[in-house]
């Protein structure tokens, strides 16, 4: 079967750049990535006020990554037949009705109905985001609109926990979460505004998604990703409960520790290019192992607040640069149909979330607080060990894929 070479043309070099449109999907970003992990820093009020336990209102995130799972699946259909432009208004309109029903909801089921509906916007957009900014800008400049998509992703990971704990303090979870839906507003209407029409591209591909996990090293090596989100956000989602009950850490230490995992991450976007090398499963390995022990640290030095601080933040670097080496991963392992190696990668980082946040509740009401980390650095270590097994296999369409459409470009 033949590849299309180009199936998502860029801009070209005569044609303007879209950057309005750029800069639209970007503050779409930060809104979707602060709805999804708000609730990480308001689990407790959240909780109490629904009279639900923490562990099932940390089910509010998992519900989420579910939706957003199967709308990462299912959005690539829909996008073929539909102007992209479209696609994306109707995506973000979801996101917005998705505010008044979580900021609203009067009980469990009302509140899972909205996080499904975010879900559905999250999965489908970060489907499309890549494949569009490609289509947005000159082919030179396609780095740069991918580097300010994520810009916004970056900011709200930095900012969303600990600014949802201040506002929930200040005006309530519901205040915190409702202050969401203005930004969603203005990030659809500029979208609106500059987005211009994204007509259907025919395409064809040789690999697809069922092709990518017919090879064993890729396959493996997504079994690896999605053990590794499980076991981030099972610490995660709950970091909040456990600070307030292990460490005895007030709503300032809570909004300062959250705080730091943000700006530790952010830093870890930043650096983590000059790890990225020939051999990303070493990496990846190392990576997780160290999360690992900073996690297991909790367990000897929890009840210290300055140990504590200093293990999250390197918790938290080593978190999101592993993140964005997964991507260098799907790059070259997906090499010769990487649409569907993203769209993928995005499927497995949901069902890892969602496997996280679900098992992780589930330990902790069933053996407290100190079953979050254990459960979390022993998901991290298979993690590792997974990621490491992944470099061993013989690989094929990966390398010699990139050779190929390397060939193809010159």
């Amino acid at each position: 079967m033949s590849v299309e070479k180009n199936p998502l043309p860029s801009a070209t070099g005569s044609e303007p750049a879209h950057w309005g449109a750029v800069n639209a999907l970007a503050i779409c970003s930060f809104v979707l990535v602060a709805a999804e992990f708000m609730p990480v820093s308001l689990l407790t009020p959240m909780a109490a006020d629904l009279q639900l336990t923490e562990g099932q209102a940390g089910q509010s995130v998992s519900i989420c990554s579910l939706a957003a799972l199967f709308s990462s699946l299912s959005i690539r259909t829909l996008a073929g037949t539909l102007d992209r432009r479209t696609v994306l208004l109707c995506l973000t309109a979801l996101l917005i009705s998705s505010g008044p029903l979580v900021a609203f909801a009067p009980n469990f089921t009302v509140l899972m109905l909205g996080r499904v509906l975010l879900g559905l916007s999250l999965g489908g957009f970060w489907s499309l985001s890549a494949a569009t900014a490609m289509r947005l800008v000159p082919a030179g400049s396609v780095a740069k609109a991918l580097a300010v998509i994520s810009g916004g992703t970056a900011l709200a990971g930095t900012v969303a926990a600990p600014l949802g704990s201040v506002l929930g303090e200040l005006i309530g979870w519901r205040g915190a979460f409702f202050c969401l839906i203005p930004v969603a507003v203005v990030a659809c209407a500029l979208q609106f505004r500059f987005l211009p029409q994204l007509p259907a591209v025919q395409r064809s591909t040789a690999v697809g998604v069922s092709g990518l996990l017919r090879r064993p090293a890729v396959a493996v090596g997504y079994f690896g990703a999605m053990l590794f989100f499980a076991g981030q956000f099972s610490l995660y989602t709950y970091l909040r409960p456990y600070l307030e009950q292990v460490t005895q850490a007030g709503v300032n230490l809570v909004s300062f520790s959250l705080l730091m995992v943000g700006i530790a991450g952010f830093v870890g976007t930043l650096t983590v290019s000059k790890l990225i090398g020939p051999r990303l499963h070493w990496t990846l390995t190392c990576l997780s192992l160290v999360m690992a022990l900073m996690v297991a640290g909790l367990l000897l030095f929890g009840e210290g607040q300055l140990p504590v601080l200093l293990l999250l933040a390197v918790w938290g670097w080593c978190g999101t640069a592993a993140q964005v080496t997964w991507w260098a991963w799907v790059t070259r392992a997906a090499a010769d149909d990487a649409e569907a190696g993203g769209g993928l990668l995005v499927a497995v980082a949901q069902v890892g979330i969602a496997s996280g946040a679900t098992l992780g509740g589930l330990a902790y009401d069933s053996f407290g607080p100190l079953a979050i980390p254990v459960g979390s650095s022993l998901t991290l270590v298979l993690a590792a060990l997974v990621a490491l097994s992944s470099g061993w296999l013989k690989q094929p369409g990966g390398i010699n894929a990139a050779k190929a459409c390397l060939s193809d470009k010159t």
